[in-house]
């Protein structure tokens, strides 16, 4: 072999190397995530309106995660469910940049000697131990054995790189040229798929003196930017809210790299000053937390004008999805007439949704339309979030001295609200249905087909007019609607007979028929409780 060559033993040691320090980390990671506790996300989703409490939150659970793609995931989707907003989630999202961090600073410490004394006291904990959580610290030293035993395989596969000239010419240019270092820091972190993999293969390079600060810097600063593809890639299937939060990561970590690049000797002077001398590891792993820690101070101040900037760079074409209730307003609430007023108005608003969310559900069954499924699976969550919020209202309003009139109708709209939310999930679980018959290559015959459209159109046409009989307190349309919910369990139960009927003429086949079941159960069941609403306008529940 001639020096400064890499052989093919020595590449799959350092395959080898990433292998064990990702498995190590996700190890460490499971072990800390399950001693802190499995709420994560909730403890996430109780986050208050600070920002900066976001970025202690964040950079906390990163630090529990060992990953900052896993928050910034969990983050997506908490903005997508509507639990959370833009801003609470940016401020997460920086905090989670100081949270990855950790791994850096832990892999910096000379341990490369107690290896296989951490591996001992991890596994002998994990094996002895009967609690639970001291399994679980046992599993966290493991981890961070295996991980730092994966450092030392890659560090010493590097090892002939010192004496290849071609080599250490392409990474010396980093120095002079760190735009190309940062593209290199992203290319590596978009393909290895983990920030604290790439710092990693970093330090192990630099600790053979194959690459000095102030070239590793602008790697670091592009492996800062690469890790945002996770987030990106999560919310391929969000909705637009979602899609802000990882475009705030990306331009979060892109304009801070530049301010750095562009600032890059003063940063080094930085990092140096308070940094060992001639500790490289120590070094590499300080400009990763100074970095992060100076970019959400310099951006924390105006993350409410960022996040701003975000909606307009990305503006909702199909207009924004309000999770939030429009018309209650709780300083009504010392008058209840008109408090009850305004939870009727976003009643009505929940129901409109409820209602719209069927229809596309419905004219989904025999023409899919991959747009309206998951319109319907953005909005749904936006009605769980109005039940809840009605609820909340109704109940602080039954405090309040109300009279028999005003009772009768605070009940009846805390019933309301829960048969709509009923409406919306079984919308919902007629979109997941429909998508499966789809991929599944599921489809019903002409004749099955028609009866579908028709009771569908029964159910539509019911749900419809009992809600505008709700809205209106029209006693005449609550009969009309509900005699009509009347003839669509009589539909229902005649479709079945049909269907009996099809499948003993082979016209049907009994996983169609199955479907075609499931699915008039719930459209059965959208009727029931519009039959609900019609009782509630008649005074009869």
């Amino acid at each position: 072999m001639l020096t400064g060559e890499i052989t093919l033993l020595q590449f799959f040691l350092f395959l080898g190397g990433i292998s064990l320090f990702l498995y190590g980390m996700q190890l460490m990671g499971d072990g800390l995530q399950a001693a802190a506790g499995s709420k994560l996300q909730r403890i996430l989703g109780a986050l208050t309106k600070r920002t900066i409490y976001g970025v202690a939150l964040g950079a906390g659970v990163t630090s529990i995660l060992q990953s900052s793609s896993a928050t910034t995931v969990m983050t997506v989707g908490l903005v997508n469910a509507g639990l959370m907003n833009l801003q609470q989630a940016f401020g997460i999202v920086m905090g989670a940049n100081i949270g990855t961090t950790i791994t850096a600073q832990l892999i910096a410490f000379k341990l490369t000697d107690y290896i296989t004394l951490l591996l001992a006291i991890g596994f002998l904990i994990r094996t002895v131990a009967k609690k639970r959580q001291m399994k679980d610290i046992g599993q966290v030293l493991m981890g961070f054995g295996i991980l730092m035993l994966g450092m030392a395989m890659m560090s010493n596969s590097v090892a002939p790189l010192r004496h290849n000239t071609a080599v250490v010419e392409f990474i010396g240019r980093f120095s002079t040229h760190p735009i190309l270092g940062l593209l290199v820091g992203l290319c590596m972190t978009v393909v290895i798929q983990s920030s604290s993999a790439t710092v990693g293969i970093l330090m192990a390079m630099a600790g053979q003196g194959l690459i000095p600060l102030e070239g590793a810097v602008p790697v670091l600063l592009g492996d800062n930017i690469g890790t945002c593809i996770t987030a990106v890639l999560a919310t391929l299937q969000a909705n637009i809210n979602a899609k802000r939060v990882a475009l705030s990561h990306v331009l979060f970590n892109l304009i801070g790299s530049i301010i750095a690049i562009a600032l890059l000797s003063q940063f080094l002077a930085l990092v140096l000053k308070i940094s060992p001398a001639g500790n490289i590891s120590r070094q590499i792993a300080n400009a990763h937390t100074v970095f992060n820690v100076v970019n959400t101070i310099l951006f924390l101040p105006f993350a409410g004008q960022f996040t701003k900037l975000i909606e307009k760079i990305m503006p909702n074409k199909n207009g924004e999805i309000s999770y939030q209730p429009k018309f209650l307003n709780e300083s009504m609430l010392d008058t209840p007439a008109i408090a009850l007023s305004l939870a009727r108005k976003e009643v009505s608003r929940m129901g409109s949704l409820a209602l719209g969310n069927t229809k596309r559900a419905f004219s989904c069954i025999n023409q899919y339309d991959s747009k309206k499924v998951k319109y319907i699976k953005e909005h749904e969550p936006v009605i769980d979030n109005l039940e809840e919020a009605i609820t909340v209202y109704l109940t602080k309003m039954s405090e309040k001295n109300l009279s028999v009139e005003l009772t009768n109708i605070h009940t009846g709209l805390l019933h309301c609200c829960m048969d709509l939310e009923r409406i919306g999930d079984h919308a919902e679980t007629i979109a997941k249905r429909v998508k499966s018959m789809n991929e599944d290559g599921i489809s019903f015959s002409p004749e099955a087909a028609e009866e579908m459209k028709e009771i569908g159109d029964m159910v539509i046409r019911t749900t419809a007019d009992a809600l505008q009989a709700l809205e209106d307190n029209d006693v005449n349309l609550a009969k009309t609607a509900l005699a009509r919910s009347h003839e669509v369990r009589k539909k229902e139960k005649a479709m079945r007979r049909s269907h009996v009927d099809r499948l003993n003429r082979g016209v049907c086949t009994p996983e169609t028929g199955f479907v075609m079941l499931e699915l008039l159960l719930n459209m059965k069941r959208v009727s029931d409780h519009a039959q609900n609403l019609c009782e509630i306008v008649l005074g009869e529940f």
